[in-house]
């Protein structure tokens, strides 16, 4: 699998790279479609066995499966670079938490963390979550991994433990979280969540309520599909109520006033009951947040027990996408002045709506293969194109299956899109891409080509 071969491509096939060198000639960043060198598939840094990753050193095992490609991006903090629309969206929720939730000393109630380090151990992101160890979230398909124990977070809600162990009632974090996923306009292996988190004591929640001081925050009864066995009613559902009070106020002030909401139920391993929240946007109902009562386990564990809570977290690039009407989130790393310029506004609440720079025609090239007989996994085709083909990559669709009737042997067929965001691509550069991804999957994955 790409997995375990990666880091010896340095090695096996440095032929690759020399076939298509003049991919990006004239441009002053390697990673906007230049076809990389064969290094590029081992992680950044790497000394026979050890990976140098934001200034501390980490063992490679079985388990590390990072590329240049994603590495590239660790660092780069788009949340945090000045006017980015990322960073607007970013500014937009801080200060509407800065004036909304003021506490005792006229202070935010609020704390913001938007630069704790991507890299977290497993035990950060899946355990102290109290995702189970047969998890499907856990696989490597779908993680970049450091190595057996250390990874690129998954999600922002891997510090939720550490700071509730820290003492923190009230915080958000906002930071770059990273997973194997599909290739097209909406996904890229790198995004950006924003997490909140509020816990209440009894006196907090029951403060102004009928009959308050007779009421508890917890009991020992059954988990229902409306609450946790160890919370009373009357809590979990002020819990509740304020969750959704507070959201529908920051999606009121992020898209303005008459704004149609709906909340489905749906499950979080961290919270219950759980919801996410859509909005009639344009039309279309558009799901934009996930979020939840706290798990009382978790709290518990990271000595909170006298508190119950609420958690919620969204993407950056989703609600970007929705309020600029951006239509492509490669965007989101363009380097382009024509894109950029767009969003230095003098006050960030100013209305923005993306202007679309011209559209470039696309490539399309196809590519089948025999799947090898054991251990294929999709995620690391789709980890292997974006490695070659960088932002040149529009989308990748797995468009025929086949299974030989004699042979049982198993054939996938992917269209690849490929498309330049800046200029005009020409056929020779993209067959050179394309070559070097039907090579790679040949050495790196095991597959036995149809081309």
């Amino acid at each position: 699998m790409i997995c375990s071969t990666l880091r010896r491509v340095g090695h096996m096939h440095i032929y690759l790279v020399r076939k298509a060198s003049g991919v990006s000639k004239g441009h002053h960043q390697h990673t906007v479609g230049s076809r990389p060198a064969a290094s590029e598939f081992a992680a950044r840094g790497a000394s026979g066995n050890v990976l140098e990753l934001l200034g501390k050193s980490y063992p490679q095992d079985n388990y590390s499966n990072l590329s240049r490609k994603v590495l590239s991006r660790v660092g780069r903090n788009l949340h945090n670079q000045q006017h980015h629309p990322l960073w607007l969206i970013k500014e937009r929720v801080k200060e509407h938490f800065y004036q909304q939730y003021v506490g005792r000393f006229g202070t935010p109630l609020f704390s913001v963390y938007d630069d704790l380090s991507p890299v977290v151990t497993t035990w950060q992101n899946f355990d102290s979550l109290l995702i189970p160890a047969d998890h499907p979230s856990r696989k490597k398909g779908d993680n970049y991994y450091v190595n057996g124990t250390h990874m690129l977070r998954a999600h922002t809600s891997a510090h939720q433990w550490d700071l509730l162990h820290a003492g923190l009632d009230a915080f958000l974090v906002v930071g770059d979280v990273y997973r194997r996923d599909q290739i097209d306009s909406q996904h890229y292996p790198v995004f950006h969540q924003l997490e909140g988190v509020r816990l209440f004591s009894k006196h907090e929640l029951f403060t102004g309520i009928k009959d308050g001081e007779s009421l508890q925050l917890f009991e020992q009864s059954s988990r229902s599909a409306y609450k946790q066995e160890t919370h009373t009613m009357e809590a979990t559902k002020l819990v509740e109520f304020d969750l959704k009070q507070t959201l529908t106020r920051l999606v009121t002030h992020l898209f303005g006033d008459g704004l149609d909401i709906r909340w489905v139920d749906c499950y979080f391993p961290f919270t219950h009951p759980s919801f996410e929240m859509e909005i009639n946007f344009h039309g279309e109902w558009l799901e934009v947040l996930g979020c939840g009562v706290m798990e009382q386990q978790l709290v518990n564990s990271a000595g909170a027990q006298d508190q119950i809570g609420w958690a919620f977290g969204l993407g950056l690039e989703r609600l970007a996408m929705i309020l600029y009407d951006i239509p492509d989130i490669r965007l989101f790393w363009s380097e382009d002045e024509r894109f950029l310029k767009q969003f230095r506004v003098s006050d960030i609440n100013q209305k923005v709506k993306f202007q679309p720079l011209s559209k470039y025609p696309a490539v399309i090239n196809d590519i089948s293969f025999w799947l090898p007989s054991e251990n294929y996994i999709e995620n690391d085709f789709y980890d292997l194109v974006r490695t070659i083909g960088g932002d040149l990559v529009e989308k990748v669709e797995l468009i025929d299956k086949f299974e030989h009737p004699k042979t049982h042997k198993t054939s996938h067929c992917y269209r690849i899109t490929y498309r330049h965001m800046e200029r005009t691509l020409s056929q020779r550069e993209v067959r050179h891409v394309h070559q070097a991804v039907q090579e790679a999957a040949v050495q790196l994955l095991g597959v036995e080509g149809r081309f």
